[in-house]
């Protein structure tokens, strides 16, 4: 079975989106990050993906040209509708309202062989790292000082204290550092 692996990017002084929310400079050149050695590895290794319903709400609804063509369990209360678009064979959204564990669960089922990655949102990663759910956590550094916003780890639960990571790989990009670590059990 393959690995839970938990990906995320962030300015060097740790915040995942700037004062305002925006995500925008993070993630100046998006064809760019496609062709990153970090996110072309992880779409060749993933065979699904967990998100939060934030990171599924930011696509508007649209998932066409996705870089992740797998299944994607979204975490929420409440599932949205209309439907969305962008799904194919391969690419199927299914609404996930029973938490975490069963969001994880599932996407293990669903990626055999290959591994669960898990993007966009900082509860949802806080979460599946609080209950100690995942093998490995990918951080992409931008160079970049934001001095406010969302820090990616200030709301982890207090379980999160204690962990032990190793780092297993870091790939450098013109925009970004992405550092990989696995999680010393």
């Amino acid at each position: 079975m393959g690995k839970v692996i938990v990906g995320t990017t962030m300015s060097l002084d740790g915040f995942m989106n700037d004062s305002h929310g925006s995500l925008e400079r993070l993630y100046p050149n998006l064809e760019e990050l496609r062709e990153t050695e970090m996110l072309q590895e992880s779409m060749k290794s993933t065979g699904a993906v967990v998100m939060g319903r934030h990171a599924f709400d930011m696509a508007k609804g649209d998932f066409t040209g996705y870089e992740y063509q797998v299944p994607i369990f979204v975490l929420t209360h409440h599932p949205p509708q209309p439907l969305t678009k962008g799904q194919n064979d391969q690419l199927k959204i299914i609404f996930v309202t029973e938490g975490v564990e069963s969001a994880i669960q599932r996407a293990k089922e669903a990626a055999g062989e290959k591994d669960v990655t898990v993007v966009g949102g900082a509860n949802t990663a806080q979460q599946i790292l609080s209950a100690r759910l995942f093998d490995e956590l990918e951080i992409g550094i931008v160079p970049m000082l934001f001095g406010s916003g969302l820090r990616f780890f200030d709301n982890a639960n207090a379980s999160t204290g204690g962990l032990q990571l190793e780092k297993i790989q870091m790939l450098e990009s013109p925009s970004r550092i992405d550092i990989r670590y696995r999680l010393v059990k």
